[in-house]
């Protein structure tokens, strides 16, 4: 699945475009409002942002990982609540769906997704179980022909916008083997949202609470047919987010580093523009090469991705997603701290651009899998080699 390379490099060349004359100047409204326009959404829409990765036969534009990416790291040059709003949908929203799912469920859901009409999230972290996924609480009992559900989910991103969640409940016994991958549209009776998280940064992003209280969810809602198979369906997913989060951590470290050289540039100190000082310079130079570095193995994994069957899961590649996600979120991390730094008292203040982006890539480094997960899953794939 590839969009071809004419028709790809003009799709690039608009979202480019509308990066630099939509995005970028709505990024005050943002901050100020902390919502994304209403008319910048439609236009997300009538541009097929919301059906990047959905096949052309379900009314998507079927990029490949390849090519997601490129887009991605478009997008990772202005504020992530842009990409937010489209990103989940048709990301880890939709994707489990697009691997796993059954025909009928293709059929019935991808086409609103690429249309925009339907937005999904990902339900899968929980009050006791972020980083230990496989011990969700969450709890579906099968009763008829439906599963009754009860349990809290946290920090989902775009509940508040979504129609219908990927939803990963518990339906058999203990560890990974009993969960199960659920679609649980919003308004079904007994699924309620919390209140708006209040987050360090990120302003313009949805995340809430999704509760259920005996929610009753078809047995036909379970992805692919088969209960038991939600956490394999999960981490399939998760590998395609952390490595268009790593893509984004390098968009979003360019940006920085723009706005960084362009201060440099324009900002006098002892009489001469602070960019002619060789520890500016040191700055500069550690951020581009980390930079470089960090997109390289972006490309590099992500052309592996699209190398394999989209529906199995290979553990070379989940490490080397582990280790792209592990790099570019804490390179990124690390260019932020710089930029502020070359922007001396003036990075501190809230109307420079790397202010904002300083609090938002901090949390790159959290969803998805922390840095720590990634360790974890590069450390045991490396000690199951022979």
């Amino acid at each position: 699945m590839a969009l071809d390379a004419e028709s790809f490099e003009l799709l690039l060349a608009t979202v480019q475009r509308f990066v630099r004359e939509r995005l970028v100047p709505a990024e005050n409204h943002l901050e100020e409002h902390d919502e994304v326009p209403a008319d910048i959404v439609k236009d997300m829409k009538d541009m097929g942002l919301f059906g990047l990765t959905v096949p052309e036969e379900y009314g998507g534009i079927g990029l490949s990982v390849s090519q997601e990416v490129q887009v991605n790291y478009e997008l990772g040059r202005t504020a992530p609540a842009f990409r937010s709003v489209f990103g989940t949908n048709i990301g880890i929203g939709s994707q489990g769906i697009l691997m796993d799912g059954t025909p009928e469920q293709k059929a019935l859901y991808l086409p609103q997704v690429a249309s925009g009409e339907l937005v999904m999230s990902f339900a899968l972290t929980e009050p006791d179980a972020g980083t230990d996924a496989a011990a969700l609480k969450t709890r579906a009992e099968l009763d008829g022909e439906h599963y009754v559900l009860n349990g809290t989910k946290r920090f989902i991103t775009n509940a508040p916008r979504a129609g219908a969640f990927t939803l990963m409940a518990r339906t058999g016994g203990p560890g990974a083997s009993g969960i199960s991958a659920f679609i649980v549209p919003s308004n079904t009776p007994g699924l309620k949202l919390g209140k708006k998280d209040k987050k360090m940064g990120q302003r313009g992003t949805m995340t809430c609470d999704v509760i259920m209280e005996n929610t009753r969810v078809p047995a036909a809602n379970i992805i692919g047919g088969v209960p038991g198979e939600g956490f394999k369906t999960a981490m399939k997913v998760l590998d395609r987010g952390r490595l268009n989060i790593s893509a984004v951590s390098c968009g979003t470290a360019s940006r920085i580093l723009d706005e960084s050289a362009r201060y440099a540039r324009e900002r006098k100190q002892f009489g001469k523009a602070i960019g002619e000082f060789q520890l500016i310079q040191a700055m500069l130079a550690d951020s581009q090469a980390e930079l470089l570095a960090g997109w390289s193995l972006v490309q590099d994994v992500a052309k592996r991705f699209d190398a394999k069957p989209a529906h199995v899961s290979d553990a070379d590649v989940s490490m080397r997603v582990s280790c792209a996600k592990l790099f570019c979120t804490e390179m990124v991390g690390r260019v932020a701290d710089r930029g502020v730094q070359v922007h001396g008292g003036a990075g501190y203040i809230n109307e420079y651009p790397v202010e904002r982006f300083y609090r938002d890539v901090r949390l790159l480094r959290l969803y998805e899998g922390t840095t720590q997960v990634q360790q974890l899953i590069i450390g045991r794939a490396l000690l199951r080699q022979d």
